[in-house]
């Protein structure tokens, strides 16, 4: 155990160097820029950027220090049920990750084309603004429980390198939705595995969407198909 806590941190180390080696030393907030940034992402790492459809996007938190998340995210309290405190485990065998380890996933899997981000909220939701990288595959799409049929599983599918069922080549997935009262992703998971999606592949982004914005990362409007 203590071997693979220890291989892990190493593998986080080697992922926030070459995050630094993208976003220069992070007092200078990346390559290009003279002035210090007063909000960096973590103590080494100011900036970097990530593909989002055909272009690129640069990943910098609000240097507004009195910055505040817009009206929609800065409730306190909704409605439970449906809005009830997700499980920080959505599954056995499924990691849940933070806003580190997704940026981690984002300079690594996501960059190398081993890896998708996907937002599972439903298309409405998309179309107000994404986290920069990821592509919308609607949670209920990969959903046999909720009716989900054949055509629009095998569509859902085919963005994560799955052709006929056949797993073999899946791609390592982070789902994430509206935050940790947001059941859309924790669905899409659950949808997957019963698919037979393999679980080791599946991360899951509790923060989602309202700890993303707490952090003052940017949001982007969908990427162009």
């Amino acid at each position: 155990m203590m071997k693979r806590v220890v291989s892990g941190c190493m593998a986080l180390c080697v992922a926030l160097t070459a995050l630094t080696a993208i976003a220069g030393d992070g007092e200078e907030g990346g390559a290009g820029n003279t002035a210090p940034l007063e909000v960096n992402i973590t103590r080494t790492v100011g900036s970097f950027e990530v593909k989002h459809g055909r272009g690129m996007v640069q990943v910098i938190r609000n240097q507004d220090p009195n910055g505040v998340i817009d009206e929609g995210f800065d409730k306190t309290s909704r409605k439970c049920p449906p809005f009830c405190a997700v499980p920080m485990t959505v599954a056995d065998g499924v990691r849940t990750i933070g806003e580190v380890e997704l940026m981690e996933f984002m300079t690594t899997h996501l960059a190398d084309g081993s890896g998708v981000l996907v937002d599972a909220r439903s298309p409405d939701w998309h179309a107000k603004g994404t986290i920069p990288g990821s592509i919308n595959v609607p949670y209920i799409e990969v959903s046999p429980q909720l009716g989900a049929d054949e055509l629009s599983i095998e569509a859902a599918l085919s963005h994560f390198g799955v052709v006929d069922k056949d797993f073999s080549k899946a791609k390592y997935l982070v789902l994430w939705c509206n935050g940790p009262w947001c059941g859309q992703s924790p669905t899409a998971i659950r949808g997957l595995i019963e698919l037979g999606y393999p679980k080791e592949k599946l991360l899951y982004y509790r923060g989602g969407m309202q700890l993303w914005k707490i952090f003052g990362l940017p949001v982007v409007p969908p990427a162009a198909e």
